[in-house]
């Protein structure tokens, strides 16, 4: 049919295609936010934790975890004792999420004096839950003169398992983190956990 329409020819649809493209690619690249990607429930938990946090009194620092291969030269002198497990009771209930914690902490060597102007180092060692976690850090919660610290626990990732179910760990709080007095140190484990006094100076 002489009146019927011809169909584009390939060099403009590539032509086309390219005007789209090069635009969208060059916006992207320019303006896409730095960092992971948005995540609705992660981002909304964590600024709803924060909110209630700071409503009840609470200050939240990440803390550093290390798994030192041999002695680690941390100074002792705390006298621990056992604590009940989980968190205290106000914490829990600020919480958005209660984080799960190691089965127990059963060692902790740490010092029962500090300085605020150098760090303080706590060497534990703790029970983990199963053999596809191992301990990444902790969450430290100050509110007045108590101060609890959560350690966090990370998943192994693919087939791996963790060699022990026991698990050392030195945790550093930065200097500067804790002001001048006397606290009571609580680090949380589910079944049981450690607490002593600190003397901050």
């Amino acid at each position: 049919m002489s009146g019927s329409r011809q169909p584009w020819p390939m060099k403009w649809i590539v032509v086309a295609i390219l005007l789209m493209v090069v635009p969208y690619t060059f916006i992207t690249l320019r303006y896409r936010k730095e960092g992971p990607a948005f995540q609705p429930y992660d981002d909304m938990r964590n600024r709803a934790n924060v909110s209630r946090l700071l409503s009840a009194g609470y200050q939240r620092i990440t803390i550093p975890a290390q798994r030192p291969a041999g002695r680690t030269g941390v100074s002792g002198g705390a006298i621990v004792s056992a604590a009940p497990g989980g968190l205290p009771d106000d914490l829990r209930s600020t919480l958005v999420e209660t984080p799960r914690l190691p089965v127990e902490i059963t060692t902790v060597t740490a010092a029962a004096v500090a300085s605020m102007l150098t760090p303080y180092q706590i060497e534990l060692t703790c029970t983990l839950p199963d053999d596809r976690h191992q301990l990444g850090g902790a969450e430290l919660y100050l509110r007045g003169d108590t101060l609890v610290l959560t350690p966090t626990l990370e998943r192994v990732g693919g087939d791996l398992l963790t060699r022990a179910r026991q698990a050392a760990v030195l945790l550093t709080i930065p200097a500067g983190t804790l002001r001048a007095g006397t606290h009571r140190v609580i680090l949380a484990g589910e079944k049981t956990s450690r607490a002593w006094s600190l003397e901050v100076r």
